[in-house]
């Protein structure tokens, strides 16, 4: 398909995350027909998502992630939550079947750019993904545009809050696994930690290997500013 190109006159890159081989397909068929949109990664679930972009290097990471919000062994929500702090140039437009209320405040709280339907057609995605990187934009479909703001009111009237990103960490670490990254927030070391915990430091360790690779990062610097940056602790 011919299109106007972006006015950054810059191919943008674009990925996807959805656990559907079906979904993939016809998302990335949308994204194929416009020449000033670079289609370069795919990936099945959240998790494989992370660990994907911990392998790119920065020239190389998508500019704009569409998200699906359902998947096994990481959702979009938690995804979202933990991706937005490791990678903040890259922006998340969930796109999803779903208009379920919950889900979209969830993706709104964690940080999500947009919230578009699967069903958008070819031209909708095109004006989602110029609309976020070259205005800062928030696009959502008509029906999930409507849905947002009433819920938004209904929420102001009740003077409700919806569920943060803070319930992220309870969903992704075990009882202990929290106990031992509030101490690493606190600035202490794998000796320090066992000590108090009546633990060996090798057991410390191996516990602190598992809280990385559930968070998918590769440093005490990135789990720090994670936790912080989501008010976890």
């Amino acid at each position: 398909m011919q299109t106007e190109i972006n006015r950054m006159g810059k191919t943008i890159k674009i990925g996807l995350v959805d656990d559907k081989a079906v979904n993939r397909s016809s998302v990335s068929e949308k994204i194929k027909q416009f020449e000033d949109l670079d289609f370069c990664f795919i990936a099945t679930n959240g998790s494989d998502c992370l660990e994907q972009l911990k392998g790119l290097p920065h020239e190389k990471l998508p500019q704009v992630i569409f998200m699906d919000l359902e998947m096994p062994e990481m959702d979009g929500v938690q995804t979202i939550s933990i991706a937005r702090v490791l990678y903040p140039q890259i922006f998340f437009i969930v796109l999803t079947v779903f208009d379920d209320d919950d889900k979209i405040f969830e993706a709104i709280k964690v940080g999500a750019h947009g919230y578009m339907l699967k069903d958008e057609s070819a031209i909708g995605l095109h004006n989602a993904i110029t609309n976020v990187v070259e205005n800062g934009g928030a696009p959502m479909s008509p029906a999930i545009a409507r849905k947002a703001l009433s819920l938004l009111s209904n929420a102001a009237l009740q003077n409700t809050s919806p569920q943060t990103a803070t319930d992220v960490i309870s969903e992704l670490l075990t009882q202990r696994e929290k106990e031992i990254l509030q101490h690493t927030i606190t600035g202490y070391d794998a000796k320090r930690i066992a000590s108090i915990l009546d633990l060996s430091v090798l057991t410390i360790r191996k516990h602190i290997a598992n809280i990385y690779q559930k968070l998918h990062v590769s440093s005490k610097a990135q789990v720090i500013s994670l936790a912080h940056k989501n008010n976890w602790m």
